[in-house]
């Protein structure tokens, strides 16, 4: 997905930025990026991530860092940040965003004779191509706007001028950003998780489409938040960082509630919960004080080295870290009935090996509850699913099984409890070879977030969302 970080302090801000960008490398592995504007210009520097993390490549960059104002991004692709010379004056940007219409505003600035430079193995950049629209207005202010509205997915930048740093949250607060202050100056983030170590208290969380100017001094409203808001609600069960808080709700606290929620409709026997390391545990540590459970770890994480894995946008190097990184408890695992909370089925592919080592290792039972409902519909808003085909979802796939089409009937099978939702969780069940397979309801999961269901996106489940 990718995670933006900037601040605006009156001394140096190069500390703060560089370990407030870090803090967001749970967001991404591909691209890392800084810039910092101070008397001689923008200084920028971008490494790629995928053979080491963040700090590793960034740390003996910093001595040729300095500047009051920074903004530093972890990207799932494209190169970032964007620098720009313009009518309005010399501009980074960063960027978390998707854009469905990148060919339609691409061939319309041919048709204007425009050009682009950051080109790639992934085409356009689309960074470049928010930095063109934005550049057709005014001010940076009216571009931003105007950036966002011709977008159809989501955006949510910051750029960093001589004026300071403009924050702007997507339109339908897609995604998050959240101010925080302290007594130096203020920053702007993606996770609330980059704050504490920091010093910076949450000041404000910006709206949907509002647009904030940050400098050392203060932070000004530009343009006021919009009415509509569809935040991701897949922040919560899985993206998020367990310390992060989007819209005053705490990712650990919904994990808990949706492990909650599964225990209240579930009656199965079992010898003790686990969770599928690391964003299962908040899940099952809710599901087995609510049930009054054993909780034990016949998996552990081995993090010194391998990262989250759906992060690689190879399958093979994907299944490669889910192998390595996940080490079984033979002592723990043989001859017991093991229920997991894990936070979501996406391909399964991971899962079914999981499973596998199990009963390898003398599993009686092996039983799999879902913190979300079965992802059925790939996600047009985020970065989440976009090197998979939607045929690579489980849930799509069973349904092309049951019907031969893989999008007959879709609007059912979505429906939980239906007749056809309950045969497509059987076959799933039986591709996974679990003991017992049952996915969150839908309501309960808008229940353990906490916020009314309209202003949630739930779009990978039920289709309902919208640009």
């Amino acid at each position: 997905m990718g995670g933006i970080f900037g601040c605006a302090v009156k001394d140096d801000c190069v500390t703060d930025l560089f370990y407030g960008t870090d803090y967001l490398s749970h967001l991404g592995t591909k691209r890392g990026g800084l810039a910092v504007l101070n008397s001689k210009g923008i200084k920028r520097k971008i490494h790629s991530l995928e053979s080491s993390y963040f700090r590793t490549k960034f740390e003996s960059e910093l001595p040729g860092f300095h500047g009051q104002t920074g903004i530093g991004v972890i990207s799932d692709h494209e190169n970032q940040p964007i620098l720009m010379s313009s009518h309005l004056g010399t501009f980074g940007l960063i960027s978390v965003s998707k854009i469905n219409n990148l060919d339609e505003l691409s061939k319309k600035a041919f048709a204007q004779k425009k050009s682009f430079s950051e080109i790639s193995n992934i085409g356009i950049n689309p960074t470049e191509i928010i930095a063109m629209l934005i550049c057709e207005k005014g001010s940076f202010e009216e571009g931003i706007a105007y950036a966002q509205e011709c977008i159809k997915g989501s955006c949510t930048m910051l750029l960093l001028s001589d004026k300071g740093i403009y924050a702007a949250r997507d339109k339908l607060g897609r995604t998050p950003l959240i101010i925080g202050k302290k007594d130096l100056g203020f920053a702007a983030t993606s996770e609330s998780c980059a704050f504490p170590n920091l010093g910076y208290e949450v000041e404000k969380e910006l709206g949907p489409g509002e647009i904030m100017l940050m400098t050392p001094q203060g932070c000004e409203q530009l343009k006021k938040p919009g009415d509509k808001m569809q935040i991701c609600s897949f922040l919560w069960v899985y993206y998020g960082y367990p310390a992060s808080t989007y819209e005053g709700i705490n990712v650990e606290d919904v994990r808990y509630n949706c492990g909650k929620a599964l225990a209240k409709n579930d009656d199965v026997d079992i010898d003790y919960v686990a969770g599928i390391p690391d964003s299962g545990i908040g899940h099952a540590i809710g599901y087995a004080n609510t049930k009054g459970a054993k909780y034990k770890r016949p998996f552990v994480k081995y993090t010194p080295t391998w990262p989250r894995s759906f992060m690689p946008q190879s399958q093979e190097v994907r299944d490669l870290v889910a192998r390595m990184k996940l080490i079984p408890v033979k002592e723990i695992i043989k001859d017991q009935r093991i229920l997991f909370c894990e936070d979501s089925i996406v391909r399964g592919t991971q899962l079914k090996d999981n499973v596998h080592l199990l009963y390898e290792r003398g599993a009686r039972e092996v039983h799999m509850r879902p913190a979300c409902p079965t992802l059925i519909y790939p996600c047009e808003f985020l970065n989440f699913s976009q090197s998979r085909s939607t045929l690579d979802l489980a849930g799509r796939k069973m349904i092309l099984k049951l019907e031969g089409k893989e999008d007959k009937n879709i609007e059912e099978y979505a429906k939980s409890g239906s007749k056809k939702n309950l045969e497509m969780i059987e076959g799933i069940r039986e591709h996974l070879n679990l003991t017992s397979l049952k996915f969150q309801r839908i309501e309960d999961l808008v229940q353990a977030i906490g916020m009314p269901k309209e202003k949630l996106c739930t779009h990978c489940w039920d289709g309902s969302s919208y640009y």
